[in-house]
């Protein structure tokens, strides 16, 4: 039997239990541990099912429902790691699918579904796309321009947006670029002067980490000249040039005040200060796109209002030009820390780096040789799209990825021990995470204490940068830092690179503490990890899928997550607007208590 037979005779099997209605009988078919993820498909929801019991207790709440059929194999079979593997693709009732099976031995170790498009309401692309005029005369012509600025003039006048996003970065832009597509009304309040300035007003030395590869937009990838690592001013430039390609509506200089939600309505009505006018809208939905964090955690620090120098978070923090020869404590050793650190060494600061726990750095290098294989130019002239790198990622369930990223780490301990040696010896502690599972796994578990080195190491290493390990805080000093050891620093600056509250920490100011705390923290899998505490979700808490509140979303992440989750997002924005129904499976519990 071929790969490809195998793959067939399970997929001819699977069909003939979903057909029957016998949930029971579909779940056999999946190794006792398998799992299914699933992206609206079937759940409605971003739902990881792992074992026997949990895909059958979905398949009898869904299967009804979503009334699944046209399974069959979408290209050829391949031997991978896990299992025989193929793409796959469906329909179901009211939407097309795409997927990816593996099997071991006859059984399902893992089954992947996502939905692409909603039956009647799908994207116009490619042969599909708007004719953009209408090839005849006519004295009432209404031009491209007339016709846009109307639009714009009457959005949140006489016309209210379906969707209000609250946050004009990469996520609120790739979110309105797909309503765009799919025919949704969306708003996009900024607060700052212009769309990118978000990126624009971090700090100057801030370059993405990430390649570019992994980091193109929806529906309009970077050039190829692009550079493989991105400066944070030609990518706030990027954004604002994307929103003004795609006819995105934006309001900038404006913020939502405050929003309330009636449930008689089905509306929202949410104040927006807008060049000093209060205007109220009211949106079907919200969505929250403010990065993967809410307010900054502002510094507190016993002692702190006896400080001669000054203290400022890293998110006020912008440039080191006007501190050349004073003394600096960076508090912490994540990303921000460990470029403002540099930032600072490179004004001819006197930097010291007071690392309150144990980080996880990774060289550039290293990291895009074994941990974006798909996301590189060989992908791509392997004929690797960036959709079907993103449908290959999102193909492994959170609970396989940590193994897998376990095995990536102990590789790349193993080839770059000289570089972690050189750390050691400078006082710089550092590990690949409680479980060895390294910088991914952190970066969703808690979205902070990681590094991927693009040049402070070396400075750390050479001493150029001083480090305080393996000690506390205990007050500040009108002169300086005292630590619980004894030890006492003098200096001029201190830069609290200390993370930011949780998103929901932002519906607590513009809604109520009341709806926040019903929604909960975002972010997190609940691995029991410091940080991320459980019980186990297998997904992100909150991101991309219905909240404990209705009507309440949170998209952001990274470019990357934002340009694939926008995707889900928008296509459940869509099928509310048409009155599809959305029967949302594992829906959260409200929840009354933070993280």
């Amino acid at each position: 039997m071929t790969m490809e037979d195998a793959i067939d005779a399970w997929i001819g099997r699977f069909n003939a239990a979903l057909q029957g209605g016998d949930a029971q009988a579909a779940a056999g078919l999946f190794e006792e541990t398998g799992y299914w993820r699933d992206l609206l498909a079937f759940t409605w929801n971003i739902k990881t099912m792992e074992g026997r019991g949990d895909i059958a207790e979905m398949l009898e709440a869904c299967l009804g429902s979503a009334r699944p059929q046209g399974w069959r194999r979408d290209g050829p079979a391949g031997m991978t790691e896990d299992g025989t593997a193929a793409w796959i693709v469906f329909e179901t009732a009211v939407a097309w699918g795409r997927g990816r099976v593996t099997i071991r031995d006859g059984l399902c170790h893992v089954l992947f579904t996502a939905m692409t498009d909603l039956k009647g309401h799908e994207e116009p692309l490619g042969r599909n796309r708007p004719m953009g005029l209408v090839h005849r005369a006519g004295r009432n012509r209404i031009t491209w321009s007339e016709r846009r600025a109307e639009t714009a003039r009457r959005l949140g006048h006489e016309d209210q947006p379906e969707v209000l996003i609250v946050g004009g970065g990469q996520g609120g832009v790739a979110l309105a670029a797909r309503l765009k597509s799919l025919g949704v009304s969306a708003l996009i309040v900024e607060k700052n002067p212009r769309i990118g300035d978000s990126w624009r007003n971090r700090y100057r030395s801030l370059v993405l980490h990430d390649p570019v590869w992994y980091d193109h937009l929806p529906y309009l990838p970077f050039p190829e000249g692009w550079p493989v690592f991105c400066p944070k001013d030609k990518i706030g430039d990027w954004l604002e040039a994307y929103a003004l390609i795609f006819e995105l509506d934006a309001w900038t200089s404006s913020s939502c005040e405050a929003a309330s939600w009636d449930p008689e309505t089905g509306r929202w009505t949410a104040r927006v200060r807008r060049e000093g006018e209060d205007l109220t809208l009211t949106p079907r939905q919200i969505v929250f796109c403010t990065g993967a964090y809410g307010p900054p955690r502002e510094p507190d620090f016993p002692g702190q209002s006896a400080f001669r120098g000054t203290v400022l978070h890293s998110a006020h923090y912008r440039s080191g030009a006007d501190h050349s020869g004073k003394r600096v404590l960076v508090i912490g050793a994540g990303s921000s820390a460990h470029d403002v650190a540099v930032d600072l060494w490179e004004a001819g600061a006197e930097v010291t780096m007071f690392q309150r726990r144990p980080s996880i750095v990774v060289r550039s290098e290293t990291l895009m040789k074994y941990g974006f294989d798909i996301y590189s130019e060989d992908a791509v002239e392997a004929g690797l799209t960036t959709d079907r790198a993103d449908m290959l990622a999102a193909a492994t369930p959170y609970g396989l990825f940590a193994e897998k990223q376990k095995r990536l780490y102990d590789t790349i301990r193993h080839e770059d021990a000289g570089f972690y040696d050189r750390l050691s010896d400078a006082g710089f502690a550092h590990d690949f995470g409680e479980d060895d599972t390294g910088l991914m796994m952190r970066a969703l578990r808690t979205a902070s204490g990681y590094y991927i080195d693009v040049g402070a190491s070396d400075l750390i290493a050479n001493g150029d940068v001083g480090v305080v390990s393996g000690d506390e805080i205990e007050c500040l000093t009108p002169e300086g830092v005292r630590f619980v050891s004894g030890r006492e620093i003098g200096v001029d600056l201190i830069v609290a690179c200390i993370g930011y509250q949780s998103m929901n920490e932002s519906v607590a100011g513009i809604v109520d503490r009341e709806t926040a705390d019903r929604v909960g923290p975002c972010w997190g899998l609940g691995s029991g990890i410091r940080g991320d505490p459980g019980p186990w979700l297998g997904e992100l808490r909150n991101m991309w899928k219905p909240t404990a509140h209705e009507a309440l979303w949170f998209h952001g992440g990274n470019l990357a997550m934002s340009r694939f989750y926008s995707r889900f997002v928008a296509l459940q924005l869509k099928a509310r607007q048409e009155g599809i129904e959305t029967p949302v499976y594992g829906r959260p519990d409200p929840v009354q208590t933070g993280l």
